[in-house]
Order: structure tokens, then sequence, then C-alpha cells
């Protein structure tokens, strides 16, 4: 791998940020949509239990075992275009993950046999999730490396992609519950909040052209200045690399880490389809609550990066989340009658995450710097792959738990498609899912970071300069022998034999 040093490669900058910050706006169009809406949408409309839709997601996580790996080996193995290497994919992929995505909100079909819009999810959401979207989630993901090898810079790019998810997140959090629930009078006193399958199909339309938007500004912003060569049809098996995989501490704990992340974050955003309208009945809340998240992922992207610089990612990532952990504990103990005073005390959550989630795709950069130095080979795609594989882990538990959690309290499924109230057992599980399980994920993360991931702001900072050397980016002698030799060391403690030593000389290209 080298970066290309020539006249007509503009430097990084603003044009790349926002590009990359468009392709998760891209992404969480349909992302997003699909962890807020979809299993409101198949219970309250169409009338599937949700102990089916969580079992069918959960099981289209395990067809990404072999869709997101594979498509992370055609990455590795792709030939550099004059446009890049990972970048092609975001033109040929957008259009297919759009209509896909669409395909899943279809309220015309509610009145088809249960078994039929059973089968109908389980087809639409694998072609969505396991092909489409991975086919073009994990170029993009993989791209972060091609744009610049700057730690800097790609501190930068995982900021401004997290700042991508919370446009789009946002986007969808205020207008979607508000467009499309409706007031529905079930007794003399009582109006509930119903869910409206025909503007859920109409809003699910427009996000997805609006992906491709996003996409193309993706595509035309960004530009790949670091030269990633392709693996060759005779690179590293895929059970090779897999067994590589399972003895890296990095990449398995990184791993572990975004699964209990996911498990927290996907948790809030499925349940509050049901605790605002259900528990609180206040659908306009969950758009309220949107906005007030944002503001506690702003205030972490401001401070993010700063911090990250000052103390390091994993250690900022460690406090923020414990601290995330303890709120939610507070907010399951007290129970706020006020839905604002939930909201409120929700936000601090968010700001927790939000720091986690402001250096998480800098964190995966670290981990191939770190393999790379393992490993002696440098195979951006496939760990980004696993990684990826690992995130679709935790939203397959994240969204299987709670379908099975909404099934053991009794939520009714038929009843809510009818505009029925739930039981008052019913929403004080409700409640308890909303709060528990991500407190839950955040000490998990938590203490993930602390206790078994290894790649601190000490040795990061190694890495980096070992691989600077290695690559011929900079003289060894602005490097502190100390720096290269604990940057090897840490590595070689996991992988005796590495392919490819570390000069302590310029080397020539």
């Amino acid at each position: 791998m080298k970066e290309q040093k020539t006249k007509a490669v503009r430097p990084f900058g603003l044009a790349d940020k926002m590009g990359y910050l468009f392709g998760d706006f891209g992404n969480d169009f349909t992302f997003i949509l699909s962890t807020m809406i979809l299993s409101k949408f198949y219970t309250d409309v169409m009338g599937v239990s949700a102990g089916v839709i969580g079992t069918i997601m959960m099981l289209a996580r395990f067809v990404d075992a072999v869709t997101d790996v594979a498509m992370g080996r055609i990455c590795d193995r792709s030939k550099i275009t004059p446009n890049g290497k990972f970048k092609p994919w975001i033109l040929r992929m957008c259009f297919p993950v759009a209509v896909a995505s669409f395909l899943m909100y279809q309220s015309g079909l509610a009145g088809l046999p249960t078994n039929v819009k059973i089968i109908y999810l389980a087809a639409t959401y694998l072609l969505w999730g396991s092909f489409c979207y991975t086919g073009i989630n994990i170029p993009y993901g993989s791209m972060a490396s091609a744009v610049s090898s700057d730690p800097g810079d790609r501190q930068s790019l995982s900021t401004f992609r997290t700042m991508g998810g919370m446009l789009a997140g946002m986007v969808i959090g205020v207008l979607l519950p508000i467009i499309a629930y409706d007031k529905v009078q079930v007794s003399a006193d009582v109006v509930k909040e119903t869910l409206n399958g025909p503007k859920v199909t109409l809003a699910a339309g427009i996000f997805s052209v609006l992906a491709i938007v996003c996409y193309l500004l993706c595509y035309k912003l960004v530009k790949e200045r670091v030269i990633v060569e392709p693996t060759g049809e005779k690179g590293p098996s895929v059970g090779k690399m897999l067994i590589s995989a399972v003895t890296n501490r990095a990449l398995l704990s990184i791993i572990a880490a975004s699964v209990v992340m996911l498990l927290a974050q996907l948790t809030m955003q499925n349940m509050a389809a049901y605790i605002f309208p259900d528990y609180y009945n206040n659908a306009n809340a969950q758009s309220v609550s949107t906005l007030m998240m944002m503001g506690g992922m702003i205030v972490a992207a401001i401070f993010a990066k700063p911090l990250a610089q000052k103390f390091g990612k994993a250690e900022i990532s460690i406090v923020s989340n414990l601290f995330a952990a303890v709120v939610m504990v507070i907010i399951w103990i007290i129970r706020p009658e006020s839905v604002w005073v939930y909201c409120g005390l929700q936000m601090l959550c968010w700001l927790g995450l939000g720091m986690f989630s402001m250096v998480s795709w800098a964190l995966i950069t670290d981990v191939i710097d770190y393999s790379e130095l393992r490993n002696g080979v440098r195979e951006d795609g496939s760990v980004y792959a696993l990684y990826s594989f690992a995130r679709k882990l935790g939203q397959a538990l994240a969204a299987g738990l709670s379908g099975w959690l909404l099934e053991g309290i009794g939520y009714d499924s038929v009843a809510a498609s009818s505009g029925a109230v739930q039981t008052e057992s019913v929403l004080s599980g409700i409640f308890n899912i909303s709060t528990l399980v991500p407190a839950l994920g955040f000490l998990l993360l938590g203490l993930v970071l602390w206790f078994w991931y290894p790649l601190h702001k000490k040795q990061v900072d190694a890495n980096v300069a070992a691989l600077k050397i290695k690559h011929g980016e900079t003289d060894a002698a602005s490097v502190t022998e100390e720096a290269v030799e604990t940057a090897v060391e840490e590595a070689a403690e996991e992988a005796p034999v590495v392919k490819e030593e570390v000069p302590t000389e310029h080397s020539e290209e």
C-alpha cells in the first residue's frame, strides 16, 4: 500500500469529508428506517408476530456470514480503476439497495395469508440486507483506508460518517412519526396512536430516492488516493483469514464491542416505536426525542476528536459508555411519568454512546493497521467485512431480542393491527426492555474496551509510526526506536511468524 503523490491528486480535504458523510447518509436512509419501523410495520400493519419477525432478522444475519466475507474478498481482489478500487461499487449498487429497501414496506400486501407475508418479509429482508446492502456497505467502509493514510484524516472521516448517519436518523426520526401515525378513537375517553401502512410505504419510497442521491454525491466527492494493491486470486483463503481473525485480539475485541454497542443502540431505536406510541401514547414525542438525541450526538462530535487526540479513542469511549449505563439504570429506577423527562434523560445516554460512535470507524482502521503489522499483509476489505458481519450480528441480536422479549411480555400484534390498547403488564414490559437492555449493552461495551481491547493510545501511536517507516512515508530517524519496537513486539505476541518485517530504514519505492 502506498499513497499517490502527484500534482493531479488533490489533497485530502472538505470534499472527501462531505462525500463520506453523504455515503453513510445514504446507507442510513435504508438501515435506520429498518431499525426504526420495520418490526412495528410488520406487527401493527401486517399482523405478523414479533417473535417471528425477530427470528427472521436473526437468521438473515447468518446468511451475512457468507455474503459479508465474500464481498470483502471481492473488494480485496478488485482491480484499481481510474476512480479507485472501492468507489466503483458505490455506483454499481446504489440503485439495487434502494429498490430492495422499498420492497420491504408494501402495505398493499397486508390482506395476504400470514404465511405468505412471512415468506415475503424473509425474501425482501434477505435481498436488501444480505446482498444489496452488503454489496455497497463493505466497499464504502473499506474505502476509508484508501482515502488517506493519516490517522487524523481517518478520524475526521469517522466523525463525518457518524454525522451522516445522524442526519439520516434525524430526517427519518423526526418526520416518520409525524407522517406515519394517525390518532384513532378507540373508546369514549381513549385516543390511540396507530401506524398508517400506506404512509409508511410512501415514506420508504421517498427515503429510497434520497438514498440514491446521497450515494451519487459520495461517489462524486470522495477521492481514493492511497493505492491498495489487489491481493490476487492466490491471496489468503477465507479459511486462513478466519483462523487469523480468531487469534487477533484487537479484531475480536472490537467485534465484541460493536455487538454490544449495537445491542444498546438498536434496542433503543427499535423500542422507540413501542414506548412512545404505546407506553406514553405520544408518537410525536419520538420526533422530539430524535432531535434531542441529535443534540447529544452533536456535542459528542464537537469534543470527540480533541479528546481522542489527548486521551485516546478507546479511553474516552470507556468513560462515556459507563456513564450512559448509569443513566439508563436511573431511568429504569425512577420510571418518569412525563415523556419529556424520559426524553431528556435518554439524551444523556446518546451523548455517552456518541463518543464511541464518533471514533468507531477510526478504531477499525487502527485494527487494520495492527493486523498488517501482525500478518505482513494489508487486507482492508476482509478485515472490514468481518467487522461488518459482527455489526450485523449485533443488529440481529437487537432485532431478535426485541422481538422475542415483546413476544415474551405478551405484546398482541393482532390487537395492535386493530387499534386496541395493550395491557398494563405489556406496557410495563415495554418500559423495562427499553431501559435495561441498553443499560446492559453500555456496561459491557465499556468493560470490553477497558479490559480486552489492546489498542489504547500508546499502542496506536506506535503502530502508526512503524507503518509509516514500512511504507516509506517518513524517515526512520523521525520515529523513536522505542515506538517501532513497541509496535512490532505487541503484534508479534499474537503472531510469532510475521510475513514481512518492518524496515528500520527509509524504504524505496
